[in-house]
C-alpha cells in the first residue's frame, strides 16, 4: 500500500505568521494562518483537512459496505463537521459529527442505519480519531 505524505511550512510567531500547506499528490497547494484557523481568514486549516478526510473515507466505507451487502448507491453525501476548542489544556478537537445521506435503491432503513453505523466505526480515519467522540446522523433518500 502506498504511504501518503504532505508537508507544512510555517514562518513568524503565531498570531502574525503565515504557512504552507502542500498534499503529497498537489491537489492543494496553498496558505493557512492563524486566522484561517482560529477566524475565518482566508486559506486552509488542519481541522478542514481532517474534515475532508473523514468525509471522504466515510463515503468510501460506507459504499464499501452496501456493496459486500448487495447494494449499489446512487449517490452518498457525507459533510463532517469538526469541532475545534479551547480546553483547560489549551486547544483540542473535542467533536466530530458526520452528516451523510445517500440514495440507495432497495434498501430499507434498519439496514441502512446498520450500515452506516458499520462504517462509522470501521472506516480507518474514524479508527485514527477514535479517542474524539464521533456521531452520526444518516438519511436515507427513497
Amino acid at each position: 500500500m502506498p504511504i501518503r505524505k504532505s508537508e507544512a511550512e510555517w514562518q513568524g510567531n503565531l498570531m502574525e505568521g503565515s504557512g504552507h500547506m502542500r498534499l503529497g499528490t498537489g491537489a492543494y497547494d496553498g496558505p493557512f494562518s492563524f486566522k484561517s484557523r482560529m477566524e475565518n481568514g482566508a486559506g486552509t486549516n488542519p481541522e478542514e483537512l481532517i474534515a475532508a478526510a473523514h468525509a471522504g473515507c466515510f463515503s468510501m466505507a460506507f459504499s464499501a459496505g452496501l456493496g459486500k451487502a448487495g447494494f449499489t448507491p446512487k449517490r452518498v453525501h457525507t459533510t463532517a463537521s469538526v469541532h475545534f476548542d479551547k480546553v483547560e489544556a489549551g486547544f483540542a478537537i473535542t467533536g466530530i459529527d458526520l452528516e451523510m445521506e445517500a440514495e440507495v435503491p432497495g434498501l430499507n432503513e434498519a439496514t441502512f442505519l446498520e450500515l452506516a453505523e458499520a462504517a462509522k466505526k470501521g472506516c480507518p480515519v474514524s479508527k485514527a480519531l477514535a479517542a474524539t467522540p464521533i456521531t452520526l446522523k444518516a438519511r436515507l433518500i427513497p
